[in-house]
């Protein structure tokens, strides 16, 4: 009996979680053909890029350290939060990445915010 009490728990589960990664999807604004990473509209935790974003938690943390993406602000437990222009950014390093070095890419985008 308590095989079967687990068994459609997890079934119920699974399924909860189905419809919670399809909304998820849904939410994504996408703009048509538009070159980069879809753009979801809020502020996100590492995690949540990470899920978004081919980059690793490591990698995203390394990229706040270097200064080449920024949190926008900090939660009260001191989680980071990204706000949606983190997206442009890590498509722009992402692009760069294949003949650039780490540091090249800091002083690229660093003019390039220096002259807007």
């Amino acid at each position: 009996m308590l095989d079967q009490q687990r068994a459609v728990f997890c079934r119920v589960a699974g399924r909860y979680v189905k419809q919670a990664l399809k909304k998820r999807t849904m939410a994504v604004q996408t703009e048509p053909e538009k070159e980069g990473l879809p753009i979801p509209a809020k502020l996100y935790r590492i995690g949540e890029l990470v899920n978004c974003t081919p980059f690793s938690r490591q990698t995203i943390h390394n990229y706040t350290t270097m200064g080449l993406i920024r949190e926008d602000r900090w939660t009260e437990g001191g989680h980071r939060l990204y706000d949606e222009s983190v997206f442009e950014r890590l498509s722009e390093i992402l692009r760069l990445r294949k003949t650039k070095t780490l540091s090249q890419i800091r002083e690229i985008l660093s003019k390039r915010q220096r002259r807007s």
